[in-house]
């Protein structure tokens, strides 16, 4: 019985510690993270009509993040760099409103995260959509355009030149070294590996 009340204890120890640890992350410790770094490309396309949306839905082209998914991402970058690339950003932090704009017209949890449930990481600052491109901003192939909603697009897919294969492979295993995960249906999409302790944020980043 002593045993069983001492292994109890511990385990109410681990989650308030564990509890304590989630609740200390900050609710809004967004930033730019062009102050941390110049050397990114960009190609907000949701500040363009030129997307599954067919229309502008922000208002400026900056990438919003949080600081630690800010700072591992430059060092990735700072990787590429040393290789002959670097990386362009399609998306970073989105608002809920955003959110709910794609869920109505792509309902599908595959490509497009409930907004009336838990709500997609990039609405944390914690996910990013992104590729690679080679140092003096030439594009590198990787079998499909960002936001192809297609099996073509899943890190599955081995159809594919060879190269195509390498470059996303090169693009999935420098970010992975850093702390981001890959999800199956989208090459472009990752997610910092703590993004799950952090909270939904509203926040106007053009301001």
């Amino acid at each position: 019985m002593k045993e069983l009340i001492n292994k109890l204890a511990y385990t109410f120890i681990f989650l308030l510690v564990s509890k304590l640890a989630i609740s200390q992350t900050p609710k809004d410790d967004l930033i730019d993270i062009s102050t941390l770094s110049d050397n990114f490309d960009y190609d907000f396309r949701y500040a363009t009509e030129n997307n599954f949306l067919k229309e502008k839905v922000y208002d400026c082209s900056k990438c919003f993040l949080r600081k630690d998914v800010a700072k591992n991402l430059v060092k990735a970058n700072d990787s590429l760099h040393k290789l002959g690339y670097k990386i362009k950003l399609y998306d970073c932090y989105r608002p809920v409103s955003v959110q709910k704009k794609m869920w109505k017209i792509l309902p599908d949890g595959r490509y497009v995260a409930n907004p009336n449930k838990r709500g997609s990481i990039h609405n944390r600052g914690g996910a990013v959509d992104l590729t690679i491109v080679k140092l003096d901003g030439t594009k590198v192939e990787m079998g499909t355009d960002f936001d192809h909603f297609g099996k073509e697009a899943h890190h599955n897919y081995i159809n594919l030149d060879k190269q195509i294969l390498n470059n996303r492979i090169l693009l999935k295993n420098t970010l992975l070294y850093f702390g981001f995960n890959s999800i199956k249906t989208e090459w472009w999409h990752y997610n910092y590996y703590k993004s799950n302790t952090y909270d939904i944020v509203q926040k106007d980043i053009c301001k």
